[in-house]
């Protein structure tokens, strides 16, 4: 067996940049925190949306996590979690992991190797009971998992995968208990975390209470947290700056937001850092009129992606492709790739004008635009640049309108592609491709919600998948996103910068910043009164 790691079970304490080294962290209190609308389920395994993971992770554990005290995430920042250590054979193919013992699930039953199975045969549909399964495609190169016992489990996988740890670190993937339904997972999830589901009171409230068993511990500091839903952003932003909130909602506030909050509570604390989620458009290809790929070609020739970053971000926003642009993401292209591609040129009248030409030969033209709608989510966040994205569609004779979809519907509208053309916001699990890449892009995908499909698309995804040379497995991904935009799969129109501010009493809060979805266990975080 080749060994990657062997670590003492510790409690990983997560300290932000604003802790002094000398504090003592402080046992006690209830962290308050604003939610931005009603989670469709508790459960995170079958949710898609921020909205679950945000208040729910900490119900649970996962078998690794990324290092809670590093800002960037990657396979060099994986730590134990409920694995104590895991090993992959010579094949590369088995990857085993020794389990943490002593863990007990919320209502007392034993935490074994058995769970583990059980987690992963829900997730692939080995065993019925999700009503759906968002992260079935990142294991679909996982043939079976298998116990050596209470305390031992083995991913067998079909072909080597390297980037399996960063999956499995997800907040997306914790480990779910056999001897709960899925049917109750959705309202009463019980976990192995820091705290434990007190109260879910829907589109009102939840409430969490530290979980006294803990195994880790000492942890956590706090004695719970409640969450109160406030969908309106101006009402709960406000909320905050009076002092009625510990903790805003992850990456809710905008930067011209930002300024405002500082200037009224200048302790506050506010992260500003790259959300780790990118607006998007999708457009229905399998019907007329983006059926025909020279229109979604125009479409894309006129975007003038300067302008997002200017209008939403004060020109702090990040242009890329699919995956988190340099610097902070790991796999984004170099600028002078970028600037190579159709729709990226700095010349955007240019790009605009061969799109017009495009549209007049297809019979389209100022006097006879193109009408369509534009459907998008009721949330600011993909609202604010549909509105720019409708006012840069005149410039090639298409006139749109917005049709705006309820939350709780919207990923229906996706799946069902009831839309012609929808902005939309993709929030990254895991900045790796085979999280990203292999949800949105592959053809047999259940999130590929365009159905987009490119043999030599899948072609390169399985390659780079396999490659364990980081360097190659990079440039094979800047092939990829070539690819993507060549094809108008999913036009990027800017990566999102955003920020999430906290009371200074809140310690050991500490961002990731190429994901919104890996850091809120909260096991670590104290208040300071």
């Amino acid at each position: 067996m080749i060994k990657w790691l062997s670590v003492a079970p510790v409690a990983l304490v997560c300290f932000g940049s604003t802790v002094p080294a000398a504090l003592a962290q402080k046992s006690g209190g209830t962290l308050r925190v604003y939610q931005r609308e009603n989670p469709p389920s508790a459960s995170i395994l079958e949710e898609a949306t921020i909205s679950t993971s945000f208040p729910f992770m900490a119900v649970f554990n996962n078998l690794v996590m990324f290092d809670p005290l590093k800002q960037v995430e990657g396979l060099d920042t994986v730590v134990p979690d409920l694995a104590t250590s895991w090993s992959l054979d010579d094949s590369q193919t088995k990857l085993t992991f020794k389990l943490q013992p002593g863990v007990t699930w919320h209502d007392g039953r034993p935490f074994t190797a058995k769970d583990v199975v059980c987690t992963w045969d829900l997730i692939n549909g080995v065993t019925e009971g999700a009503r759906k399964s968002p992260r079935k495609i990142w294991y679909d190169n996982v043939e079976m998992v298998t116990a050596g016992g209470d305390a031992e489990v083995t991913f067998h996988l079909k072909a080597p995968q390297p980037s399996l740890l960063n999956l499995l670190a997800s907040g997306l993937t914790p480990v779910y208990p056999c001897h709960v339904s899925a049917k109750d997972m959705r309202s009463s999830p019980i976990g192995t975390g820091p705290f434990k589901l007190a109260e879910f009171k829907r589109n009102e409230s939840i409430r969490l209470v530290r979980n006294p068993a803990y195994w880790k511990k000492g942890l956590p500091y706090l004695d719970g947290i409640d969450f109160r839903v406030i969908p309106s952003r101006s009402t709960r932003i406000l909320a905050f700056i009076a002092g009625e909130f510990d903790l805003t909602f992850v990456d809710d506030v905008s930067i011209p937001l930002l300024r405002d909050v500082k200037a009224q509570v200048p302790t506050a604390v506010c992260d500003l850092n790259p959300a780790g989620t990118y607006a998007n458009v999708m457009v229905n290809r399998t019907a007329a009129p983006f059926d025909n790929p020279q229109i979604r070609t125009a479409m894309t020739l006129a975007f003038d992606r300067k302008v997002f970053t200017d209008i939403l971000g004060e020109g702090k926003l990040s242009v890329g492709g699919a995956m988190l642009p340099l610097p902070e993401g790991r796999w984004g292209m170099p600028p002078e790739v970028q600037w190579t591609l159709p729709g990226y040129a700095p010349d955007v009248e240019k790009s605009r004008a061969e799109a017009r030409k495009i549209m007049e030969g297809l019979g389209y033209s100022k006097e006879k635009p193109l009408k369509i709608k534009v459907t998008t989510r009721a949330l600011d966040q993909y609202k604010d640049p549909a509105i720019i994205l409708i006012d840069q569609l005149k410039s090639i004779h298409i006139e749109a309108e917005m049709f705006v979809a309820d939350s709780t519907v919207w990923y229906n509208v996706m799946q069902k592609k009831d839309y012609t053309v929808a902005l939309n916001v993709t929030g990254v699990g895991v900045d790796d491709p085979d999280a990203n890449l292999v949800e949105n892009y592959l053809c047999k995908s259940e999130r590929n919600f365009t159905n987009y499909c490119n043999a030599d698309v899948d072609r390169l995804i399985s390659e780079q998948s396999r490659e364990p040379d980081l360097e190659k497995r990079r440039r094979i991904v800047w092939d990829i996103e070539k690819k993507l935009v060549e094809d108008a799969a999913r036009p990027t129109l800017f990566h999102s910068r955003t920020g999430t501010c906290w009371s200074p009493r809140v310690r050991g809060l500490n961002r990731h910043q190429n994901s919104i979805y890996n850091q809120w266990r909260f096991e670590g975080v104290w208040l300071d009164n």
